[in-house]
């Protein structure tokens, strides 16, 4: 969900740039752990943001998530799966009501083990859980970013190339 659908990293940084006045952006952060791009004093500190009130409420999807969630919702079925810290479960799920009711709630799957899930293919940016699910034998898809272009797995760079993607591996299922 996160970074993938919606744009968490740009809140996200915009709450630390403001308090610790630095310029992080997604495009510095060439590996997963974001403690190594902030300003010392801020180390870990940098997670503590995720747990602020509203911040996932804020999130913008990204272009074209939803309209092309909606076309695909036609032909397959979509679960969300998401990790989450805290009470940011009850914001997840706000989210999902509001900006994917086609989808719903009920479809929203929270774990840290994405690779347990039993779907056909996962759409992910985070490094770990595109490396685990794809030890299942099952594709994977990361949202291309600096931080998961080490992987050997598909890419794409938007919701349109994604859609493609889709198409392409269902013809040959």
């Amino acid at each position: 969900m996160d970074s993938v659908i919606c744009d968490l990293m740009s809140e996200w940084h915009r709450r630390y740039n403001a308090d610790y006045h630095d310029h992080l952006t997604v495009d510095k952060l060439l590996c997963w752990k974001s403690e190594n791009y902030v300003k010392p004093e801020c180390g870990m500190k940098i997670y503590d943001y995720l747990d602020e009130p509203g911040i996932f409420l804020k999130l913008k999807a990204y272009p074209f998530a939803v309209e092309v969630l909606q076309r695909l919702k036609r032909s397959y079925e979509i679960l969300i799966v998401t990790s989450s810290r805290t009470y940011a479960y009850t914001e997840k799920e706000q989210w999902v009501e509001e900006h994917l009711p086609f989808i719903g709630r009920h479809n929203l799957i929270f774990t840290h083990r994405k690779e347990m899930i039993r779907g056909d293919l996962l759409f992910d940016d985070a490094p770990h859980n595109l490396l685990a699910f794809q030890k299942t034998g099952r594709p994977v898809v990361a949202m291309d970013y600096p931080y998961n272009r080490d992987l050997a797995v598909e890419r794409v760079k938007n919701w349109l190339e994604f859609e493609k993607w889709v198409h392409k591996w269902g013809e040959n299922q």
